[in-house]
């Protein structure tokens, strides 16, 4: 074999298209450098060549790979928020239109078994509407027929306060000619802002308009949700690559399982707490105990904020109506309502479905009224469920730590792993 029959690796030679070559022309333009700089130079294009730069400490390279990928993260859900705000109207009638099927779905089922899935669709939409206009008219014909008694007895009610809060034990005392002062300043106030009130009460009525038009979308996307939900769902899974269809399904079957269990349970539980409010306000005969009782049923689906305002503002009409005792009666009941629906309903009605922390629910509820306001204090906990369900259903999850967890003290001292003589192994 000659010399140039023999291949590149026994000769030495780099052959054309190798490695070595592509190398070799990389650091073409450090010829007549030392050996310094093409190790420093080949370093930073390859720090594999000497290993990490040991001036940079480990935390702060850690630190900064966490701190791009989450600002990553953070951008991803401002842009989703963004998306969401600029079509917030479709948001709100698709989250309205899942809450009625869901809440809908199995009086749907149930009708289906002995007619057509549309004709049971049709009823059990025809069977809420129903149902929430006979409330709306039982709500109706009570204050209708109270208002005047009501009047009466909230001028009387207004007296008593002003009586206490002239005569009373209080350091503060406020008089009936300081409330006058006060309404004089207000009709006056409303006199110089009568131009703006009304530009704002002319501009919400765009506000009406829009609300008429969720309401409609929503009730249309019940329709098709409950009549061809599967369908739909199968369509879309139809549209994705086969590879991602499993994961699409758990993580589509997790979400709606917690957001229905929460959906439906939140109305049964509201339910309840209006019932039992209304008739332990009409057996302490407080005026407008049907309102009232809709009202609590109405904050029921605030968490955190809902009922406690519903409760202060039947205690303000139990107290201008009825004087103090029965106002703290009224308090304490409605505060005892809500103790019944943490610790019974809740665990009773929903179960396993939603299991969030109450300090979650509370950062949550929080967050979404500041991003949102009360629609954001309404859909931020099912949307946090359900994001948390999700999660916990696709992650892997690491078996339980068998040892205890150490305190802050003992790590702070060092105490933490160590062990004595007598827990030492023989």
């Amino acid at each position: 074999m000659t010399e140039d029959q023999r291949p590149a690796a026994a000769t030495g030679t780099p052959r054309p298209g190798s490695g070595s070559d592509r190398a070799a022309a990389s650091v073409k333009h450090l010829a007549g450098a030392s050996s310094a700089a093409r190790k420093v130079a080949g370093a930073r294009r390859n720090p594999s060549v000497v290993g990490y730069d040991d001036t940079v400490p480990s935390w702060l390279r850690t630190a900064a790979g966490w701190s791009w990928r989450l600002l990553l993260i953070v951008a991803a859900v401002a842009l989703i928020f963004f998306a969401t705000a600029q079509v917030q109207l479709v948001f709100v009638a698709v989250f309205l239109a899942l809450v009625i099927t869901s809440v809908l779905r199995p009086v749907t089922d149930l009708y289906a078994k002995v007619m057509p899935r549309g004709l049971a669709t049709a009823l059990a939409i025809l069977s809420a509407l129903l149902f929430i206009a006979g409330l709306l008219t039982y709500v109706i014909t009570s204050v209708a027929g109270q208002w005047q008694s009501l009047a009466d007895q909230f001028d009387q009610g207004i007296e008593q306060i002003f009586d206490f809060l002239e005569n009373g034990p209080l350091p503060v005392t406020i008089t009936a000619d300081d409330v006058n002062e006060w309404i004089d300043n207000g009709r006056q106030w409303l006199t110089e802002h009568g131009g703006d009130i009304a530009s704002q009460a002319a501009a919400s009525a765009g506000s009406v308009f829009e609300a008429f038009a969720a309401i409609a979308l929503a009730i249309f996307c019940t329709v098709f949700f409950l009549a061809r939900g599967k369908d739909m769902w199968t369509w879309f899974l139809n549209q994705l690559p086969a590879r991602s269809r499993d994961s699409w399904k758990i993580a589509g079957g997790a979400g709606w399982y917690t957001f229905s269990g929460y959906a439906r349970g939140t109305v049964i539980i509201a339910l309840v707490d209006g019932i039992l409010a209304g008739v332990f306000l009409a057996i302490l005969g407080v005026p407008l105990a049907a309102p009232l009782a809709v009202l609590v049923f109405i904050g029921a689906f605030i968490p955190i904020i809902g009922a406690p305002l519903a409760m202060i503002i039947a205690a303000i009409v139990a107290l201008a109506a009825k004087g103090i005792v029965i106002a703290l009666v009224v308090t304490i009941g409605i505060a005892l309502i809500g103790q019944f629906e943490g610790h019974v309903l809740q665990p009773l009605v929903m179960g396993k479905q939603v299991s969030l922390h109450p300090v979650v629910v509370a950062i949550a509820v929080t967050a979404g009224t500041l991003l949102a306001g009360i629609l954001g204090a309404v859909v931020s906990v099912p949307l946090v469920a359900v994001a948390w369900s999700v999660f916990s259903r696709l992650r892997h999850k690491d078996p339980p730590m068998e040892e205890d967890v150490p305190t802050a003290k003992e790590i702070a001292l060092g105490d933490a792993g160590r062990t004595t003589p007598e827990d030492a192994p023989a």
